[in-house]
């Protein structure tokens, strides 16, 4: 590490969808050594529908406004995949201290004649349409239009990986990713004083879009062990790397450990909308052969199986028996 100021580096996605040639290899390189460096980057999204997002908040704080006991109605029995999750449940993995946050999840829609709709590897969504009109449509519009934005990035690190560039789209077909829209309420509705609003954590997935955040509080943890803040606009997308991405780049690209710290007023609420996204739930993670070295560092395992240990490393999903 050297004296110079770091800063999570920012890139303009038009360069990768309509610039030169030179332009988009710039973005490919930088998108690259970005997530090798910080394990973020700081987006600016090309055709990108901010209004929607907004729309979409509107929609979350008319939920999380709602009485408690209409809010439980959508707490599922699913590990937390779906639907509702309420306060000072979900922790950090090896911590005790749970977070302060609620949210609420949208997975991917599945025809009957999915494979993963007929073999339940996928649970159903769940949506409040009595009480929120439109919910529904408003949700799976972001979820489909981060999830096109993710593709892009998908293409771009699979020729820095030296793979076909369709390599992370088969994977992620049908895959089983979430999108998680977070509300903090206020820290003077809590008694918990050693926790904060999510503490120091790796994201299970492969990439994360972090998409509007009402306010700042997010930090990474920097390669010289000091908390980094990440600042965003309304209008960017924070991407980072998760923990299947590091499994299978043989660490190459790691897991950067992150946290969202209080804020200094006790009357400040927070909302984030994360967009996790996984591969399809029979996806192996396995080392991509121009990352191995001197050789793997994990086993090959089953996404499903991933996912289910860590959902129970974090508190959301119990232990049978």
């Amino acid at each position: 590490m050297n004296n110079t100021i770091r800063k999570v580096p920012e890139l303009n996605h038009i360069d990768l969808i309509k610039g030169t040639n030179l332009e988009k290899q710039r973005f490919i390189d930088d998108f690259y050594n970005g997530l090798v460096d910080y394990g973020f980057v700081v987006l600016n999204p090309y055709d990108f529908s901010f209004d929607l997002i907004d729309n979409a908040y509107d929609k979350y704080k008319e939920f999380f406004n709602l009485p408690l006991a209409t809010k439980m109605k959508y707490f599922g029995d699913n590990g937390g995949q779906r639907g509702y999750v309420p306060r000072l449940v979900e922790h950090a993995k090896n911590s005790k201290n749970p977070d302060l946050k609620e949210f609420w999840h949208i997975g991917r829609e599945l025809d009957n004649n999915n494979p993963y709709f007929a073999t339940k590897n996928y649970p159903s969504n769940i949506w409040p349409n009595q009480e929120i009109p439109n919910f529904k449509k408003v949700g799976l519009a972001v979820y489909n239009q981060l999830d096109q934005v993710a593709t892009s990035l998908f293409h771009s690190l699979a020729h820095s990986l030296n793979v076909p560039q369709t390599y992370f789209e088969e994977m992620t077909k049908n895959g089983n990713s979430i999108l998680r829209t977070i509300h903090y309420p206020p820290l003077k509705e809590f008694t918990e004083q050693d926790s904060i609003r999510a503490g120091a954590h790796e994201d299970i997935n492969l990439i994360t879009l972090l998409v509007g955040a009402t306010d700042g509080g997010l930090e990474l943890l920097d390669r010289d062990g000091k908390w980094l803040s990440v600042p965003s606009l309304p209008n960017q997308i924070v991407v980072d790397s998760g923990d299947m991405l590091s499994r299978i780049s043989n660490e190459v690209i790691p897991a950067t450990t992150h946290r969202v710290i209080n804020p200094d007023h006790s009357t400040k609420e927070r909302y984030s909308m994360p967009f996790f996204c996984h591969p399809h739930a029979n996806a192996e993670l396995n080392c991509i052969p121009s990352c191995i070295g001197s050789g793997k560092k994990y086993d090959n395992i089953l996404a499903k199986d991933f996912l289910i240990q860590r959902l129970i490393e974090i508190g959301v999903l119990k232990v049978q028996g």
